[in-house]
């Protein structure tokens, strides 16, 4: 659609719009917290800062921050918000004029102080420069494109004037469609780039400071869009303006429907912010450590008793001729469930039960019962040759914490073997080697120094 069609639309929508008027608060609000804060999570998440679309509407909206950034990112969505409100306080007095010390006000908001950052002298070195907030640059900036080339913006020198040059510009030009006027004006004042950092965000405020003083809403450049956002920039750079004309006269179409169905009350919620938002969790915690959940307790408990547990019946096994009878029990949550007991056999906790068809532990679905402890307790009695009521405990059990889980071993209630996994790790062979020979081990020694006591 060529940017005349595109024109016309937006005068159709317009007309619609303001046949909407008066919009109720409710509605108001609805849009133009949602217009908020799309605007900030995207104009700065453009420049890269890394707060997620939660996080922004978090501090913004609650003043609650979370996840892991530089404190710098918070205080800039901060300041961005609050030049935001000052530009939509700005386009209500019709009769204010825009002037430099505007800009250079905008500038110094959302950089909110001096800072210094990475720089590369003349002679390649590297060293730091600082930046300063409000104050056109005193060195030079460029940027380097895809193909290599370094594109210039106007000198420090030539700034001041280019800047006087751009005002006056955008006097004279103010009468023309309001998008027309406002694209001019971003684009114009990214090819000066008047000041060390900031010149986008500054960029999309001096648009958006536009739109409304014509009455028309703010509009959004998602950050989803950038590569689009700037190839329209780097055609107009070519000499096709009315490339980026186009592309900015877009995100105003988007706007006005936007507004039209939060005017009619309808939705106005994008389907892919949640999408998203899942999409940058996912790889924010690709290497975090796994919480707690039904089905990685049942898998854990899986694993152990057939790596562990197994191993450990069968070691404990050939010790049974040396006591008269032996005993098995198991505990969930270090309640006894007798139903499972076992008497004078040495065998699996499953000798009384069959294989669960759901995902079970001694009966108790995972899903239904939040298992923090599963225990074996294993009691042998009346060892030959040893003094009588004589008797040996042994426990072995997993405890379930938020983020991982511990398996413990006690002879007699007294420690042997202890080791803490997260939900993310396995079992190693050589951990359950070194679980049984400790046990077998402990066991022999204590049983030796019972019958070498009795002699």
């Amino acid at each position: 659609m060529a940017l005349k069609d595109k024109l016309e639309q937006i005068n159709k929508l317009k007309l619609e719009l303001d046949a909407l008027q008066p919009i109720s608060v409710e509605n108001e609000s609805r849009f133009w917290k949602k217009i908020r804060l799309d605007w900030n999570f995207n104009s700065n998440h453009i420049e890269g800062n890394t707060l997620t679309y939660g996080e922004t509407q978090l501090l913004l909206f609650f003043d609650k921050t979370v996840g892991d950034h530089e404190l710098r990112e918070y205080e800039e969505m901060k300041a961005h918000d609050a030049a935001i409100h000052m530009v939509k306080d700005w386009a209500k007095d019709k009769e204010r004029d825009l002037n430099e010390n505007n800009i250079r006000e905008l500038n110094k908001i959302i950089l909110v102080k001096p800072y210094w950052k990475p720089a590369i002298t003349p002679d390649g070195q590297a060293t730091q420069r600082q930046i300063k907030v409000g104050e056109y640059k005193e060195q030079p900036n460029s940027v380097i494109k895809k193909n290599g080339e370094i594109f210039e913006y106007a000198s420090p020198l030539e700034t001041p004037q280019k800047m006087a040059e751009l005002m006056e510009m955008y006097r004279k030009n103010s009468i023309k469609d309001a998008i027309v006027t406002a694209s001019q004006l971003h684009y114009s004042f990214i090819r000066i780039h008047p000041f060390d950092d900031g010149n986008g965000r500054v960029a999309r405020l001096l648009v958006n400071y536009v739109l409304m003083k014509n009455n028309y809403p703010p509009i959004v450049i998602k950050s989803s869009e950038k590569e689009k956002y700037l190839t329209a920039l780097n055609k107009a750079d070519v000499g096709d303006l009315d490339a980026f004309h186009e592309y900015m006269a877009e995100q105003l179409i988007n706007s006005l429907e936007m507004a039209i169905k939060a005017g009619k009350g309808e939705s106005i919620e994008d389907d892919d912010d949640y999408i998203k938002e899942i999409s940058l969790l996912k790889q924010k915690t690709q290497t975090a450590k796994l919480s707690k959940s039904p089905g990685l307790v049942y898998d854990v408990f899986q694993a152990v008793q057939k790596k562990v547990w197994y191993k450990i019946v069968n070691t404990l096994e050939n010790f049974n001729e040396l006591f008269n009878e032996s005993k098995t029990t198991h505990l969930i949550n270090k309640h006894f469930d007798e139903k499972y007991d076992t008497y004078n056999v040495l065998a699996s906790p499953f000798t009384k039960s069959s294989k669960p068809a759901e995902k079970k532990i001694f009966g108790h679905d995972v899903y239904e019962l939040d298992i923090q402890v599963v225990e074996w307790n294993h009691v042998k009695f009346g060892l030959k040759g040893g003094k009588a009521g004589n008797k040996y405990q042994i426990d072995f059990r997993i405890e379930f914490s938020s983020y991982d889980y511990a398996i413990k071993i006690n002879l007699n209630h007294k420690e042997l073997y202890k080791c803490t996994k997260t939900y993310n790790d396995l079992l190693f062979v050589t951990e359950t080697e070194e679980m049984n020979t400790i046990l077998k081990t402990a066991l022999l020694s204590e049983i030796k120094k019972n019958v070498d006591e009795q002699k």
